[in-house]
């Protein structure tokens, strides 16, 4: 209970320090408004409502016209931070909660939106979902951030869109090729404490067809407690013109990142795990005529996850890396999909159909202490699913006004069927004022180890049902006094048919899952920026979500800050002070310490530019003031550590 109070005191620290930030949004600027009107236009550009987005609907539009909770993170903005994995990236995206595991170079974590559980998040990777099918989640230290172009995330479900999604939508966006005939790209190293490296080189150029080259190798011995990471990652894009206005996309990509979670002695076992993702896409693309194209996409990916835990003999009576469990998930998934857009007048209207089969090869071998139990000596599961979808949308705009109407149908061989309509509106109330309100409904199929494969002393479940959710949301994006943009959003998301799991529950005395729960969740989030002023910006974002059992009669609150610092002259030198804040409020049995910012610094310098010809210096330190943020004791955060590179871009 000691240690409760005083994480309940940082966290208001906390609270002050994000508090004093905001104020200083408010107060600086007004100072500096007359400064530069040079500056002001950078800002006007923040609100971006001639940018273009695909997710909400699948097919380009304003973002001034989403009506729903988007975010969209740029490779320049990637770039800044100097992350070296999706999920840095995403931790600084207000609504999105990241629970690493450890916090390390290359660390996995479980991904949610506005409290979902990590299954109900899609993630998606050149229009592939890139989620695990046996237990729902998706592993992104397997996708290079060199290669994206930009992140699209949508808060809430997106089922009329994409389908199983009840907890928002992750799109990653690739780079595109270069429009020049001669090869550019860039060459990129870091090299940190502890035998950190990343290096990476891209290649981008036309020649008869486009095309787009990149490798990349990252690793470490770990900046804590040995837990190491190495990946080789490889990328390709190829864009060839097949007669005027249609063309031929083709991409393949390679992965294969390494990691040793560390040893959990609250468990007694140590963890490595090896996941692999293949991937090739091929999709072409055809304008029929000024008002109609058409594009039809296929896609084979290859996802494989193995997990072997040892012993580590501290309550166990077997010795020292004896084999615990060892846990192999070899997936394999073939599908495509099909859109006719059509774009005449006030529409901008979209009809589309998906198909996809997956196969699951699920192995898990358990040690001696567990066959002690009861557990065999070998399991196998070989499930399957088959799923198609059609679905249609429409952003209807009249001016200031903008509606979207969408429906999707779902079925599946294994949970049925579903509908997911919404309604979304947008209207521009003032020059830079925008409103924003949708209604949908979404679900998430159940992942095939609770409905066919099962697992150690779990059972599978034929008769689960998709967890559904009805999803509201409202809010305004407006600047104040020309020099300061906020977005504010609320949202209430209701869930049923929960899966719950119920100990002992199988004839056999296995557990098993039920569409038993009931989860309400409600919240807010908050994003500010202000104008650059004497070369300085400022950045603040803060969420908060209220997750309500109303099965158990419990709740829980997560709220997080973000803050960044950014100075820039635009000519040569940029540095970036960024901090992030998450309250999990986990029971004290975990022994979870979240009691401050972890602050990192980015300074990059301009070395040498001629032509076409740029080469940058940088050096980063990473939790600068040796804060901890973590959810498990046996998983504590890595301390300051501090890496330094360059990179050539041509």
């Amino acid at each position: 209970m000691k240690w409760k109070s005083g994480n309940n005191f940082n966290a208001n620290r906390s609270l002050l320090l994000f508090s004093s930030w905001i104020l200083s949004l408010i107060i600086l600027p007004s100072f500096a408004f007359a400064q530069s009107e040079e500056e002001l236009k950078i800002l006007r550009m923040y609100f971006k409502e001639d940018e273009l987005v695909i997710t909400p609907t699948r097919t380009p539009k304003p973002i001034s016209k989403v009506a729903e909770n988007i975010s969209v993170v740029t490779a320049k903005e990637i770039e800044e931070m100097n992350a070296h994995t999706v999920l840095e990236v995403l931790e600084r995206v207000t609504g999105v909660f990241v629970e690493f595991f450890g916090h390390d170079f290359g660390s996995d974590a479980s991904l949610k939106i506005q409290g979902s559980e990590d299954r109900h998040v899609l993630v998606l990777m050149d229009g592939i979902p890139w989620n695990f099918m046996t237990g729902g989640s998706a592993v992104t230290n397997s996708i290079p951030v060199k290669i994206i172009k930009r992140i699209e995330i949508i808060k809430g479900p997106a089922s009329s869109s994409w389908g199983s999604s009840l907890g928002g939508v992750i799109n990653i966006v690739t780079k595109d090729m270069e429009e020049n005939t001669g090869p550019s790209g860039s060459l990129s190293a870091s090299i940190g404490e502890r035998d950190t490296h990343d290096y990476s080189a891209e290649v981008t150029g036309k020649s008869g067809i486009g095309y787009y080259l990149y490798a990349g190798r990252q690793d470490s011995d770990g900046l804590r407690d040995h837990r190491f990471f190495e990946n080789n990652s490889f990328y390709s894009k190829f864009d060839i013109p097949i007669i005027s206005e249609v063309n031929l996309l083709l991409t393949i990509g390679y992965s294969e990142p390494r990691i040793n979670t560390g040893d959990l002695p609250s468990f007694d076992i140590s963890s490595v795990n090896t996941s692999r993702a293949f991937f090739t896409t091929a999709s072409l693309s055809a304008e029929l005529s000024e008002e109609l194209s058409l594009e039809a996409s296929f896609y084979t990916f290859k996802n494989k996850l193995v997990q072997e835990n040892d012993v580590l003999g501290i309550t166990t009576p077997a010795e020292a890396g004896d084999l615990f469990q060892n846990s192999i998930f070899d997936e394999k998934t073939d599908g495509g999909n099909a859109r006719l857009t059509w774009m005449h007048d006030v529409h901008n209207a979209v009809i589309g159909t998906d198909i996809s089969h997956g196969s699951l090869d699920q192995t898990i071998i358990a040690g001696q202490s567990l066959q002690n139990f009861g557990a065999p000596e070998t399991s196998e599961s070989h499930p399957g699913i088959s799923k198609w979808a059609v679905f249609a949308n429409d952003t209807i705009s009249f001016g200031n006004f903008a509606v979207t109407p969408g429906i999707r149908y779902d079925k599946n061989n294994i949970s049925g069927d579903f509908t997911s309509p919404s309604l979304g509106t947008t209207y521009k109330i003032a020059k830079h004022t925008l409103l924003r309100a949708a209604v949908a409904k979404g679900f998430t199929t159940p992942p095939l180890s609770f409905t066919s494969g099962g697992a150690l002393f779990l059972d599978p479940n034929p008769d689960l049902k998709p967890e559904k959710i009805w999803s509201y949301h409202a809010g305004v994006e407006s600047w104040i006094a020309e020099f300061l943009r906020a977005k504010v959003a609320v949202f209430h998301h209701d869930v049923k048919d929960a899966l719950v799991k119920e100990l002992f529950a199988a004839p056999n005395g296995n557990d098993l899952f039920f569409n038993k729960g009931e989860i309400k969740r409600d919240g807010a989030e908050l994003d500010v920026e202000t104008a650059s002023f004497y070369n300085v910006s400022l950045t603040a974002g803060v969420a908060y979500v209220r997750k309500k059992d109303i099965e158990e009669e419990t709740s829980t609150d997560n709220y997080a800050y973000n803050l960044a610092a950014k100075y820039d002259d635009r000519k040569s030198f940029s540095a970036q002070l960024a901090g992030h804040y998450a309250w999990w409020d986990r029971p004290s049995d975990d022994m979870s310490k979240y009691d401050a910012f972890i602050w990192d610094l980015n300074l990059t310098k301009k070395v040498y530019s001629l032509e076409n010809i740029n080469a940058d210096i940088f050096i980063t330190a990473h939790n600068l003031f040796n804060s901890s943020q973590y959810t498990l004791g046996d998983r504590k955060n890595p301390h300051r550590w501090v890496e330094a590179g360059g990179r050539l871009k041509f």
